[in-house]
């Protein structure tokens, strides 16, 4: 089933990115950092505060489409997870900004831009599927399973942003590592 995702605007790309990079920086500062002036980025949102909030909404959004388009539910589970995977790096940006922002503190929020848990949630039962399957160890818990590959990509995409690795080779690499580990075979 390949769903069609919304394309998010190259410039909230890049003001996640210049989060990343500088938590503490101002909207003039952001503005300079992607190129734009700050009225540009005033009228994309009037705050920080609005530019957290509108990158977590945009980033559950982007995450949803990719949890669906990877049928984790029923697709054979080496195609599920390659396109998990895929729908992550297809977003690689507000993934680095999640990873890089999420705090405890946000699980208390009653609104539905935090999902976090659900997503572990959503991701620990995959695991556990594929476990009874048979295709994944049981040794090591679903749990374990999730945050190991959250882990893992994280680790990948900031490697690809500071230069060690190709982007060509994120999808594979993450794969060969994740489901076949360093081991020579």
């Amino acid at each position: 089933m390949m769903i069609k995702s919304e394309a998010t605007d190259p410039l909230l790309l890049a003001v996640a990115m210049a989060m990343v990079d500088n938590p503490r920086a101002s909207l003039q500062e952001l503005a300079k950092a992607v190129g734009v002036s700050k009225a540009t980025l005033y009228r994309m949102c009037p705050t920080r505060d609005k530019i957290t909030e509108r990158l977590f909404s945009e980033s559950v959004r982007q995450f949803d489409l990719a949890i669906a388009a990877a049928e984790l539910e029923t697709a054979p589970i080496p195609q599920a997870f390659r396109a998990l995977i895929e729908g992550h790096l297809r977003h690689k940006e507000l993934f680095v900004f999640v990873s890089n922002t999420w705090e405890p503190q946000l699980l208390e929020a009653s609104d539905t831009e935090h999902r976090w848990v659900e997503y572990e949630a959503i991701f620990d039962q995959f695991f556990l599927r594929g476990q009874q399957e048979g295709f994944f160890r049981v040794d090591i818990g679903a749990a374990a399973l999730s945050e190991l590959m959250i882990g893992m990509l994280s680790a990948l995409v900031n490697s690809e942003r500071s230069g060690r690795i190709a982007r060509k080779d994120m999808l594979d690499t993450m794969e060969k590592m994740f489901l076949s580990g360093a081991k020579r075979q």
